[in-house]
Formats: structure tokens, C-alpha cells, sequence
């Protein structure tokens, strides 16, 4: 007879989660920051608005983004001018885009992590990756309206599961439309947010020889801010999904973002934040100067995020997965052969709806294996 607490430990892994592959995808269609103002106001018939068209291009030039990636183009938008307007009925138009743009880019970026991955029971072809995935990938568990924590959500170990994908995707074909002179946290959205997907390998107790783990997850700390009620607020209506956003989101954050670090790093004893490879969502341009100054972090450890807000602008949940492939990508170009500044420990950490902030703590494993060598 086998008792149940026998079952149960054979459902569980031993090791940590661990990151073992990042694919990511973007829409071909690239837009210039610098022009974006003149061709939304045009594409929107809000020409006429020329004060309003001003405030958003200082807020666009104010972003520090040069470009980001969108999946609406002009012949979509002239096809669907509902979708233009600040206040019409579009629910079915949006829709209809989203679930024709998201199984694409889905299906490239978990080409490229499957590839990554190199795991000899993975599918190399097929209409979607996603869908043929090997039988150890648990059943799929479809989360939607997270907003910006979600991508640091995968931190949470899915009990029993050897291998699992994890998947981030943002079209803000939901959120796209045209300027109002009274709600001007919606020209903010518009002038921040990309398209993009991302997709993560994620699993436990590595095979040896076949899979190469780059980081574990050690553990997710996840608080809510007090008084904190409204502060980034998004409601899916029949216009699509409103962006509604308070003044005080920056000084919520750098009044809680210290004891959240506190909080995560107390358990290995780590108080000295310049000492963590960073991982941070972006947010915004002013966000990130006040946290950098706030914790008093050195230049090069926000580079990766100040990077990836410039050439993708905010891609709310699968930013901090791009970064962290960013953070992989600059170290490769440095010469190094590890990631993460060749430090052992590091955060990855963001902030979103709720308001929300989720700190989770990454272990490098290869500088760990090295330094275990050595």
C-alpha cells in the first residue's frame, strides 16, 4: 500500500524553479518615437486638437524612448475606426486583432526558447509550439489583465511540474485610441506602451548534459502598497481597456520599493543592493532615475532596463523578461562568460496595478557553479 504523503512527495521536484530558456517576439511593424504624435493625432482625426497634440509630444520626447513595436497599422487602424476613437464601441474589432497577432508572435518566441532550451523531446516544427509541447508541460492556465507584475510572476513554482511555459503577451490593440482633452492618463499609455511576447522555459532538477539552467528563482516576495487604492487602475469596458493613473504612483513606490528588497534579501543576508544584478521593470523614465537614486545604485545597474525602455518602450508584463534577455545579451557582447555582471545574486523586480510591488530573488547558477569550483 502506498500512503498519500508517499504520492504527494513523488508529485514534487526537489530543486528550485529554474530558468532554462527566453524567447521573445515583436511585431514587424516599428514606430519612431520622435514621430509618433503627428501620426497619432492624423490616424485619430484629432489634428485640430493642437494644444493637446503639444503636451503629447513633450511627453514623447520626455519618454527617452526612440521606438517601439506595434501591431496596429495605419491599414488596420483605417479599417477599424472604431477603434480610433476615443469612446466608440469596440470590443469585437479589438478582439478580432488580438487573437490573430497573439498565436503569431507566440509561436516565434517559443520557437526561438524551444531552440534555446535543446531539450531532445521538444518539437522543432508545427503550426504552434505552444500546442506540442511535451507531454511533462502541465495543463495551460490562462491568466489575463495582470498588467505590469505579471511577467515577475513566474517565480511561483507550479507544485510537481518539471518543465513549464511560461507565456507574457501585450497588444495594445485593446488600449489604443484616440486623445480626450479631460482624460490625459489615457495620451500616457499611448505614449509608453508596446507589443511584444515573451516566453520563458521554466522547470526543476535540470537533466544533466541537455539542459543548461541560466538562473533559479529562489523566492517571491509580493506586497500590496498601503493606501494605495486607484493608483494605476485599468477597467476593460466596451471601448476597450481604460488607463487610469495617479500622481502619486512614483512617491508610493519609493516610499515601500527599500522594505520589499529588505524583506526578499534578509533570509541570505543581503542589504547591499549595488551587489545584485538588477532586473527591473521600467515604468517609466522618471520611475527609474528616482528609484536609481532613492537605493543610490550605480549607473551600469539599470543599464539593461534603461535599454530595453528605449528601443521597446514599456511592455508591461513581459518588459522584465526582455531585460533579462537583454541583461544575457550584454554580458555576451562584454566578452563575459557569465550573466548578470558575473555576480552571484540578483533581483528581479516590478510594479503594476494593485498597486503591486513583486521582488523576486534570482540565484546565477553558473557564477554559483564556478565559484563552487573554484
Amino acid at each position: 500500500m502506498v500512503t498519500v504523503k508517499e504520492v504527494r512527495k513523488a508529485q514534487r521536484v526537489e530543486g528550485p524553479t529554474t530558468v532554462f530558456a527566453i524567447g521573445t517576439a515583436t511585431p514587424p511593424n516599428c514606430v519612431d518615437q520622435a514621430t509618433y504624435p503627428n501620426y497619432n493625432f492624423r490616424i485619430t482625426n484629432s489634428e485640430h486638437k493642437v494644444e493637446l497634440k503639444e503636451k503629447f509630444q513633450r511627453m514623447c520626447d520626455k519618454s527617452m524612448i526612440k521606438k517601439r513595436y506595434m501591431y496596429l497599422t495605419e491599414e488596420i487602424l483605417k479599417e477599424n475606426p472604431s477603434v480610433c476613437e476615443y469612446m466608440a464601441p469596440s470590443p469585437d474589432a479589438r478582439q478580432d486583432l488580438v487573437v490573430v497577432e497573439v498565436p503569431r508572435l507566440g509561436k516565434e518566441a517559443a520557437t526561438k526558447a524551444i531552440k534555446e532550451w535543446g531539450h531532445p523531446n521538444s518539437p522543432s516544427s508545427g503550426p504552434s509550439p505552444l500546442l506540442q509541447a511535451p507531454h511533462s508541460v502541465p495543463t495551460r492556465l490562462f491568466c489575463w489583465r495582470h498588467g505590469c507584475p505579471f511577467g515577475q510572476r513566474l517565480g511561483r513554482k507550479q507544485q510537481g511540474c518539471t518543465c513549464s511555459f511560461f507565456v507574457c503577451s501585450e497588444i495594445t490593440a485593446v488600449t489604443f485610441r484616440g486623445p480626450s482633452d479631460t482624460h490625459l492618463d489615457s495620451l500616457v499609455g499611448q505614449a509608453l506602451f508596446g507589443d511584444d511576447i515573451a516566453v520563458v522555459i521554466i522547470g526543476a532538477d535540470p537533466v544533466p548534459e541537455v539542459e543548461k539552467p541560466l538562473f533559479e528563482l529562489v523566492s517571491v516576495v509580493q506586497t500590496i502598497l498601503p493606501d494605495s487604492d486607484g493608483a494605476i487602475d485599468g477597467h476593460l469596458r466596451e471601448v476597450g481597456l481604460t488607463f487610469h493613473l495617479l500622481k502619486d504612483v512614483i512617491r508610493l513606490i519609493l516610499k515601500n520599493i527599500e522594505k520589499s528588497l529588505i524583506k526578499a534579501f534578509k533570509p541570505i543576508g543581503i542589504f547591499y543592493w549595488n551587489s545584485l544584478f538588477w532586473i527591473a521593470h521600467p515604468g517609466s523614465l522618471a520611475i527609474l532615475d528616482q528609484v536609481e537614486a532613492k537605493l543610490a545604485l550605480k549607473p551600469e545597474k539599470l543599464e539593461a532596463t534603461r535599454q530595453v525602455l528605449s528601443d521597446y518602450g514599456n511592455m508591461s508584463s513581459a518588459c522584465v523578461l526582455f531585460i533579462l534577455d537583454e541583461v544575457r545579451r550584454k554580458s555576451t557582447e562584454k566578452g563575459l562568460k557569465t550573466t548578470g555582471e558575473g555576480l552571484e545574486w540578483g533581483v528581479l523586480f516590478g510594479f503594476g496595478p494593485g498597486l503591486t510591488i513583486e521582488t523576486v530573488v534570482l540565484h546565477n547558477v553558473v557564477v554559483a557553479c564556478r565559484l563552487l569550483r573554484h
